[in-house]
């Protein structure tokens, strides 16, 4: 009996193998120029795997069929494995150093697998084979980029416009390393509070300069504010550390002699990246008038595509207890930070306000209730050399000389900065 079952799975199995044999050999003997495109129209639906086997099956009838392998090697590099994809076009380029194609796929290969030397050195072999090619330049550009030299990434970009000024590729790569190239900046901000009744018309205005350094930006600040028939000045600085991947710091620390203003404030607070695209923060402000005022604060933010929300609650302990205000807020970004336009809702007082006369207790005027709207709208040239905003904002705020009541008061900014390298 069991002499019988062996016999009989034996048989299957013969058969079986026979069957698989004679079915790779047709394909093997088929078309590969069918196969060929089968597998590509396999690849273009998800179906990359399945493109992949008939690829290696086309091949080890065909292995010098050169853009089988070359398409093999670049499905392998859209997987992220790319020392199969690099293996496949090592393969090419041995047999035929002039095929073009192949030598950009390889670039990008090594672009994409975060080995931008290796790729530099790639674009100067292929420009010795294809002088001067735009294709190539481009990617030696991306490739020196990568490498932390914009400025010759910049001049490779160069090379393409010279030769041809409408390049729009090339134009909008050029914009976007200027863009990074201008470390400095210096912005410009007015904004005048209208109040519903009482008091007549506060002006805030600032001016900055700010320089963009490896170890983060930091950003001097002079803020000039004409209050209660008063002149003010603050002097504040910002600094925006790298602590490591995914971790950075905020610093502040400002100083005034003008009743306007706190003597001094600082501000500490660290932030740090989360899964799926979410951040937070932790941090401590501090007010000095006559007493000094602790703020606990921190946030949560999530960017969702073009899309950023941002919580950020504030805490202040106090002799009654405890008092808290908060901001919700959300911006909608084009195509980049200085392009977005954004809403904020807001209640209880905030401590960067300073719409009252701050001679009055610190922990008064925090206390204070408070409903606020905001929108904003950013939008910078062409060039992203200059950009410019605009901020409208109302709020319903309790009296610091009535409690209990209230009034309103209506905002509008304007601010304007200028990138320079």
């Amino acid at each position: 009996m069991i002499s019988k079952i062996v016999i009989k799975l034996t048989i299957l199995l013969t058969f079986s193998c026979y069957s698989l044999s004679f079915c790779q050999v047709k394909k093997i003997n088929g078309d590969p120029d069918i196969a060929f495109k089968n597998a590509r129209d396999l690849a273009f639906n998800q179906q990359r795997k399945l493109a992949q086997d008939t690829l290696v099956l086309i091949l080890s009838k065909y292995p010098d069929y050169l853009d089988v392998r070359e398409f093999l090697g670049t499905t392998y590099s859209w997987d992220g494995e790319y020392k199969k994809a690099k293996k496949e076009f090592d393969y090419i380029l041995d047999r035929d150093i002039k095929r073009k194609s192949t030598w950009i796929a390889a670039i990008n290969n090594e672009i994409w697998g975060n080995s931008p030397y290796s790729a530099l050195e790639m674009t100067t072999e292929a420009l010795k084979k294809f002088s001067e090619d735009s294709e190539i330049l481009y990617l030696k550009a991306g490739a020196q980029e990568k490498t932390n030299n914009p400025i010759e990434a910049f001049n490779t970009i160069q090379m393409i416009l010279d030769k041809n000024p409408e390049d729009q590729k090339a134009k909008e790569y050029k914009i976007s390393l200027n863009e990074k190239l201008r470390k400095n900046s210096i912005e410009l901000k007015s904004s005048i509070d209208l109040y519903s009744e009482k008091f007549n018309p506060m002006l805030y205005n600032s001016f900055s300069y700010s320089r963009q350094t490896k170890y983060g930006s930091i950003i001097g600040r002079i803020n000039l504010d004409r209050r209660f028939n008063e002149n003010g000045t603050q002097y504040e600085v910002d600094l925006y550390p790298k602590i490591t991947k995914g971790v950075y710091g905020y610093l502040n620390f400002g100083v005034s002699n003008s009743f306007l203003f706190p003597d001094f404030r600082y501000g500490v607070e660290v932030y740090k990246s989360l899964p799926n695209s979410f951040e937070v923060s932790i941090g401590i402000k501090g007010l000095q008038y006559s007493t000094t005022t602790t703020i606990y604060t921190g946030s949560v933010g999530w960017y969702h595509g073009n899309d950023y929300w941002t919580l950020r609650p504030y805490i202040t302990p106090n002799n009654s207890g405890v008092s808290a205000s908060g901001t919700l807020g959300y911006r909608k970004y084009k195509s980049d930070a200085d392009n977005y336009i954004g809403f904020s809702l807001g209640v209880g007082y905030s401590p960067e306000d300073n719409h009252f006369n701050t001679q009055l207790n610190a922990i008064q005027i925090i206390t204070l209730k408070s409903q606020k709207f905001k929108v904003d709208y950013y939008f910078s040239n062409h060039n992203k050399q200059s950009s410019w905003g605009t901020q409208l904002g109302i709020t319903h705020q309790e009296k610091s000389f009535d409690s209990g009541n209230y009034l309103w008061f209506y905002t509008i900014s304007v601010s304007w900065k200028l990138k320079f390298k």
